[in-house]
C-alpha cells in the first residue's frame, strides 16, 4: 500500500492535479486488499470524488494486483468518469468488485463499462444501483452478458430500465450460466400485462444456475406472483427471492405456498410491504410446518396482518426450527402476538438479531418495539462504518452460511 500511495502521488504530480485527502487516508489504512472511497461517510474529511479524481485513481491502479475491492459509492462520478473507471475495468486482472452506487453515470456511462466488461475475466460483482442509465444503459449491460461469463453478481435497481431492458435481462439469463444474482427492482413500466414478471418466470424454468432474484417495486399482482410460482415449481436452484413492494395479496402468498410445499430450495423470501393479510400469512405458516421446508428467513414487514396470522406464524417457528430469521413490524402486533413473540425470543429459538421487534413490558403487558435489524441484501440505509453482516442487514450472512452462496469479496454489500 505504501508503494501504490508514492504511485498515486506521483500521478497526481503528473497530472497537476492536487491529492485527494479521502484517496490518501483511504491508501494509508486500507490493508485488505479493498478501497472504500465511498461519498457518505462523514467520518472522513474531504470532497466527494470527481471524474478528475477517478482518472488519477484509474491511472494509479492499473497494472495493480493488490486492490480486489472498489468501493466508489455517493461520489460524483459523470459518463466522463464512467470512461476511466471502463479503462480500468479492461486493463485490470485482479479487480473482483466495483460499487458504484448512486453516481450520476447515465446511458453513455453504461455502455463504455459494457463495452469494458466484454472481454473482462476478473470482475464478478457489479453494483449500478441509482445511476439513471435508462432503458439504453439497460440494453448495453443485458447485451454485455451474452459474451461476459465472470460476472455473478449484477444490481441494475433504481436505474430506471424500461420494459424492454428488464425483458432483456431476462433473455439473457436463460444461457447466461456465471451470473448467480440480479437485481432489477424499481424499472421504470407503463403497462399492466406484467411482461417483466412473464420473462423472468419462463428464465426460471430454464435457467439451473441463479440463486438470487430481486423483483422489488415490479407492481406485480397475484397474476404474476402464479406465472412465478408455476417456474419455481420447475426450478432447484433459487434460495433468495425477493418481491417487496408489490401489490400481492393472500392468493399470490396461497400460491408461494404450494411452492414451499413442493421441497422448495428457496431459504429467504421478502414480502415486505405487500398486502397478504391475516389469510396469507396463515398459508405461508402451513407451507412452514412441514419438515421439508428449508425457509430459514421470511419478511412480510406492513403487510396488514393480525392476530390470526402472526400467531400462526409463531406457531410455526416453534414447530419448525429451519425457519430462525422473522420480520413482522408494521403489522397489527395486539398483544398475544407481542406475548407470543416474546417467549420465542426469551426462550433462545429467535434470536434478538434475527428479527425487527424487541419485547417490552409496562404495567405488567407485554409490547413489542421496532428494532432496525432487516431483511434487505440491497438497501440505502447501509451503515456507513458497520462490518459486513451487521445484525441489521440479514441476508448477506443468511447466504454466506450456504456451502453454494456466492464467495464475493467480503466487503461488498450487493
Amino acid at each position: 500500500m505504501v508503494d501504490l500511495m508514492n504511485r498515486y502521488l506521483s500521478v497526481c504530480a503528473e497530472a497537476q492535479q492536487p491529492p485527494n485527502t479521502c484517496v490518501l487516508k483511504v491508501l494509508e489504512d486500507s490493508s485488505d486488499g479493498s478501497l472504500k472511497l465511498t461519498g457518505n461517510d462523514q467520518l472522513k474529511h474531504g470532497d466527494r470524488l470527481t471524474d478528475d479524481d477517478v482518472l488519477v485513481l484509474s491511472k494509479t491502479l492499473v497494472g495493480n494486483s493488490a486492490i480486489k475491492g472498489l468501493d466508489l459509492r455517493y461520489n460524483c462520478i459523470t459518463d466522463k468518469g464512467a470512461v476511466y473507471v471502463a479503462h480500468l475495468i479492461q486493463e485490470s486482472e485482479s479487480l473482483q468488485s466495483l460499487d458504484l452506487m448512486c453516481n450520476n453515470i447515465e446511458a453513455d456511462g453504461a455502455e463504455v463499462i459494457a463495452k469494458s466488461l466484454h472481454k473482462n475475466k476478473s470482475l464478478k460483482s457489479l453494483r449500478m444501483t441509482g445511476n439513471k442509465i435508462g432503458n439504453k444503459g439497460g440494453m448495453q449491460l443485458a447485451a454485455m452478458l451474452q459474451t461476459n461469463v465472470t460476472l455473478e453478481e449484477v444490481d441494475v435497481s433504481d436505474c430506471d430500465l424500461a420494459t424492454q431492458s428488464v425483458i432483456a435481462f431476462a433473455i439473457v439469463l436463460k444461457n447466461n450460466k456465471g451470473i448467480r444474482a440480479i437485481n432489477v427492482s424499481r424499472p421504470l413500466l407503463f403497462s399492466l400485462q406484467e411482461e417483466t414478471t412473464v420473462h423472468m418466470a419462463q428464465m426460471l424454468v430454464v435457467n439451473k444456475t441463479l440463486r438470487e432474484l430481486h423483483m422489488g417495486k415490479h407492481d406485480m399482482t397475484d397474476t404474476g406472483v402464479e406465472r412465478l410460482c408455476e417456474a419455481l415449481k420447475l426450478n432447484a436452484s433459487l434460495r433468495y427471492l425477493d418481491l417487496r413492494c408489490n401489490r400481492i395479496t393472500r392468493d399470490g402468498a396461497k400460491c408461494l405456498s404450494e411452492v414451499l410445499k413442493q421441497n422448495s430450495s428457496l431459504e429467504i423470501l421478502d414480502l415486505s410491504f405487500n398486502r397478504i393479510e391475516d389469510d396469507g400469512a396463515v398459508y405461508l405458516s402451513e407451507a412452514i410446518k412441514l419438515p421439508h421446508s428449508k425457509l430459514k428467513a421470511l419478511s412480510i414487514t406492513s403487510n396488514n396482518i393480525g392476530k390470526e396470522g402472526l400467531m400462526s406464524l409463531s406457531e410455526a417457528m416453534r414447530v419448525n426450527s429451519c425457519l430462525t430469521h422473522i420480520y413482522i413490524w408494521g403489522n397489527k402486533l395486539e398483544e398475544p402476538v407481542c406475548m407470543a413473540f416474546s417467549q420465542l425470543i426469551s426462550s433462545g429459538q429467535l434470536l434478538g438479531e434475527h428479527t425487527d421487534v424487541s419485547p417490552y413490558e409496562v404495567d405488567g403487558r407485554v409490547f413489542l418495539a421496532e428494532a432496525s435489524h432487516g431483511l434487505r441484501r440491497h438497501y440505502y440505509w447501509t451503515s456507513r462504518y458497520g462490518a459486513y453482516g451487521d445484525s441489521s442487514n440479514s441476508a448477506p450472512a443468511l447466504m454466506a452460511s450456504d456451502s453454494l452462496a456466492l464467495q464475493i469479496y467480503p466487503d461488498s454489500h450487493l
